[in-house]
């Protein structure tokens, strides 16, 4: 249960005492300043001082009817944050407003996403107009007859926070199971319905991933629920339908606790697969999805360092591994003699290119690679090993192939974006190369056109001589004489690549003369695999001072300056903001600092907390003296100092499951405390949401036009 309170006790906050803060007409809003309680860590023989340790709460502790005094002290802090961010946000209010309007405006109210094939019927959602969720719909191929088999507005009707994890309907059409969070923890409860009579089962499941999949006996389903405590994924369950879940077997226990997994159907549906997984291995096991009861094979046991992923072609498994290969390739084997001494190559190893994935066809093979930061998508006809790339023309952009579900066809279907290009779902013959645009995403506004816009790749040379790409748009006819604002953004983490797609909302800020930048920063992989070992571990700082010099580049290429320069990232992002604004406090003048993960040490040597035990090979364990003097380094809740910051936006989540609201939170705390200028800092903390934000279609949007607003109006932008 969510729950308020009003509660505010006298010795909680007082006022800032001579440091407030600059803002238009707002110099008199005094900030809220946290008690301090003194909270000694002593790791390694260091002394660490946490003086808003206390702002932690647990599980149990936010759940609880009745709120203990540590509950009401850190919701009084959070709602006086709250508070002060609207009082100094208020002469924004107008332009917020404006920047809603149009940014939902632009959308198509009666958006209808692709139809998707499958088993007889055609799948697809849409959109009703002014309707935060969507209706999930099908059709029989033989029928234009809709059939509602989820509707998004009844089930969302009144939640905080709504989301559906995902669904799957059975092999025989009638069932469907679906998972929905309505805490925004992403602890999601499946269950089940009869798309015959429209009723529910009896059947529900808590805490879970969201997702089941069914075997072909059209009852049974398996499922992938987690530790209750911190969220890993490491239990596979079967269930099947009119059963008690008490019941329900587990068949696989991750008992590695740097290991999750989860459970999925192979293309051909001919396989139930266990993914098991971690940064630096994996493991797979399957199972004939016709024998639901039958025990799983491994294919290839675990190794450290050695990953694989597997899809099924006929008697075989193809096998994408990094086994002899930093940047993967392409292995086939017997199912029947799975193991990697049987493994055969299909795509070697190359230096320049990684292989990201494959999706499989009766009559050709399709291989997303990435080159020079960008994806190619090329196609390799299975007959005489004849092969061709698909082409695409623009300096950014992004490519992927998605809801290829028919084995036998010559479509393939993807999707394109950029920069300046709404996402395209396009089908392309792979016999004639023939291409047909499926959709194109409307933008509801008769003055955007792609052409007004200008999108370019360049790069910065690194403090090592490494060259970063920087993708970047800006309104036609700017001119680069140091004036322009510019908002740089990167995340730089997880080899997770930051894709320069398109963003309707961000047209707000074009239009309004911002440049938008994106560093492509190491720590991704955008430019194969060791693009990420370079950016992980000992070798994280990287990631900040390539970013710092990708800032320094566009400078000094004049497409703006540190009065007009802005750093925007969230999550392992958030990270990056909190470590540069430590670094070069004076190259921005604000940041924004979208769930930020702060407080490195405190957070990785905490086994309890969610996501913590499967990020060692990511961040390092500071139990181990190397990693924790590194990571203490750049920690930035570690690195806050006595000096002037820049104006800093900082936002959170109360129900945050994966950088706990705690952080940001304590990290504000201590930045006011130490500060020395008189800038903004702002701490925005929805109280009704987790790692996502706000769920439905237009609530994000509220968020998007506070980001937006803060940026302008350090540019003196009110309209």
């Amino acid at each position: 249960m969510k729950s308020c309170w009003i509660y505010v006790p006298a010795f909680l906050l007082t006022a800032c005492g001579g440091s407030s803060e600059q803002s238009t007409n707002t110099d008199s809003i005094e900030a809220p300043v946290a008690k301090k309680e003194e909270y000694i860590f002593n790791e390694h023989g260091n002394k660490r001082i946490d003086n808003y340790h206390w702002m932690r709460l647990t599980d149990d502790q936010k759940n609880a009817e009745i709120a203990d005094e540590q509950t009401r002290d850190v919701l009084d802090y959070l709602n006086a944050e709250n508070e002060y961010l609207k009082k100094k946000m208020a002469h924004t209010e107008g332009l917020q407003g404006k920047l809603y309007d149009e940014m939902v405006a632009r959308l198509d109210p009666n958006e209808e996403s692709v139809p998707v094939n499958e088993n007889g019927y055609c799948y697809y959602d849409r959109y009703e107009e002014g309707q935060d969720y969507p209706l999930y719909c099908r059709k029989k191929l033989t029928d234009s007859t809709e059939e509602i088999i989820l509707n998004g507005p009844e089930l969302g009707n009144g939640q905080a926070y709504f989301e559906i994890g995902g669904y799957q309907v059975s092999p025989g059409n009638t069932l469907l199971v679906y998972g929905i969070d309505t805490v925004s923890r992403r602890n999601y409860t499946l269950c089940f319905k009869d798309l015959v009579t429209g009723k529910l089962f009896d059947d529900r499941i808590e805490n879970t991933t969201g997702y089941a999949v069914w075997a072909n006996d059209n009852k049974t389903v398996f499922y992938t629920k987690r530790d209750p405590q911190t969220l890993r994924d490491c239990y596979i369950y079967r269930h099947v339908l009119g059963t008690d879940s008490k019941t329900d077997q587990l068949v696989f226990h991750e008992k590695d606790e740097t290991f999750s997994c989860n459970v999925y159907n192979s293309k051909s549906k001919r396989f139930i697969m266990i993914a098991s997984y971690q940064t630096m291995s994996t493991e797979y096991m399957y199972l004939d999805a016709n024998n639901p009861a039958g025990e799983f094979k491994v294919v290839q046991p675990r190794e450290r360092g050695l990953e694989y992923s597997v899809e099924d072609f006929g008697t075989d498994f193809y096998i994408v591994t990094n086994l002899g290969a930093k940047n993967f390739r392409l292995m086939k084997t017997p199912v029947a003699n799975c193991g990697k001494k049987s493994w055969t190559e299909v795509i070697p190893h190359r230096e320049d290119v990684l292989l990201e994935g494959i999706e499989i066809f009766r009559d050709f093979l399709v291989v997303a690679e990435r080159k020079n930061g960008l994806t190619q998508l090329r196609l390799i006809k299975w007959a005489d090993k004849s092969e061709y790339y698909i082409e695409f023309s623009e300096p950014a952009y992004f490519a992927y192939y998605h809801d290829n579900l028919d084995f036998a066809t010559t479509k393939l279907r993807y999707s394109y974006s950029s920069l300046t290009t709404p996402f395209t779902v396009f089908e392309f013959d792979m016999m004639t190369k023939e291409k047909v645009t499926l959709k194109a995403d409307q933008v509801m506004d008769k003055n955007f056109k792609p052409e007004n816009y200008v999108s370019e790749r360049i790069y910065a040379e690194a403090t090592d001589g490494t060259l970063i790409p920087i993708s970047l748009v800006y309104k036609k006819g700017l001119e680069k004489n140091g004036t322009n604002p510019l908002l740089l953004y990167a995340y730089g983490s997880y080899g997770s690549n930051t894709e320069p797609f398109f963003s309707m909302s961000r047209l707000s800020l074009l239009d309004r003369g911002f440049v938008y930048a994106i560093a492509h920063v190491r720590g991704g992989q955008e430019m194969g695999r060791q693009w990420y070992e370079d950016g992980k571990l000992l070798k994280k700082k990287n990631t900040f001072t390539d970013f710092i010099n990708c800032a320094e580049y566009l400078v000094a290429q004049k497409y703006t300056s540190p009065e007009h320069l802005y750093a925007d990232g969230a999550s392992a992002g958030g990270l990056l903001i909190g470590a540069v604004v430590n670094m070069r406090p004076d190259l921005w003048h604000g940041v924004i600092a979208g769930v930020p993960f702060v407080d490195v040490i405190s957070t990785m040597w905490d086994e309890s907390i969610p996501l913590t035990t499967g990020e060692f090979d990511e961040w390092g364990n500071p139990k181990i003296k190397e990693y924790y003097d590194y990571m203490l380094s750049y920690s930035p809740y570690d690195n806050v100092e006595a000096k002037a910051y820049p104006n800093m936006l900082v936002t959170t989540g109360y129900w945050d499951s994966q950088v706990q609201y705690w952080e940001p939170a304590k990290w504000v705390a201590r930045l006011r405390d130490m500060k020395t200028d008189k800038n903004m800092l702002l701490l925005s903390c929805n109280m009704d949401v987790g790692h996502g934000g706000a769920s439905g279609r237009f609530q994000r949007f509220k968020e998007v036009a506070l980001e937006y607003a803060f940026l302008l109006s350090l540019e003196g932008i009110e309209e």
